[in-house]
């Protein structure tokens, strides 16, 4: 990933905040690395005080806690991570039935565009695969036309950046993943709202079933 003062030919604390937020958010940097100023003023050629505005920030998002060694990007809560996708399953299906009845022409063509992209990538690394991920539901968010509920999501899909390994990783589930896309998009198409909401809650379940395995997988290892 090049950095923006490749192309810009300056950096100030909102570019680096979105740098490093991508970052944090694609998997780039795993649980429990320090993000210190001083390494990250030298990166982007800049003095610290950009570097503190970014930091804090992302702090703010709670994508970086407070540690010993200054911020890091957080550590793995388990009981919160389930307590997430206990919510996100509702707010998903939710956001898939007013998708149903709120998606215009535009809306259509960027979640078919997103299945298509996605299906053509073939097999995909891991940190691609979360990318496109969250693209897609963004889109489908974005669908529904609520704010509200677009921002409640947005803020519980930065709280799973922490997680070792995506679920869509885990065995044939990035094929089954993009199949279950292509259901719920043709389910919003056709304005069957109640069908949308049951695939989204399906497609969520699963994903959460996967992660408990992913956790205590992880556990066992500790």
């Amino acid at each position: 990933m090049s950095d923006p003062a490749e192309s810009t030919g300056r950096v100030d604390g909102s570019v680096v905040f979105r740098v490093l937020r991508s970052e944090i958010l694609a998997g780039v940097h795993p649980p429990g690395t320090p993000l210190r100023e001083v390494g990250l003023s030298e990166r982007f050629g800049v003095s610290r005080t950009p570097i503190r505005e970014a930091l804090s920030r992302l702090q703010h998002e709670r994508l970086l806690e407070r540690a010993a060694r200054g911020l890091q990007v957080p550590q793995i809560d388990p009981q919160e991570v389930i307590q997430i996708y206990d919510l996100r399953v509702m707010l998903e299906q939710e956001a898939a039935g007013q998708a149903s009845s709120s998606r215009t022409a535009s809306d259509i063509m960027r979640l078919e565009a997103l299945v298509e992209r996605d299906r053509d990538l073939g097999s995909p690394d891991d940190q691609t695969r979360i990318r496109c991920n969250i693209e897609f539901h963004t889109a489908v968010s974005t669908a529904a036309n609520n704010r509200v509920l677009q921002d409640l999501l947005e803020r519980l899909s930065t709280h799973l950046i922490n997680t070792p390994r995506s679920t869509l990783s885990v065995g044939n589930r990035w094929e089954n993943a993009l199949d279950e896309h292509e259901a719920l998009v043709k389910a919003i198409v056709d304005q069957r709202a109640d069908d949308a909401r049951q695939i989204a809650r399906q497609h969520m379940e699963t994903a959460r079933a996967l992660r408990l395995e992913l956790l205590k997988s992880a556990a066992k290892t500790e």
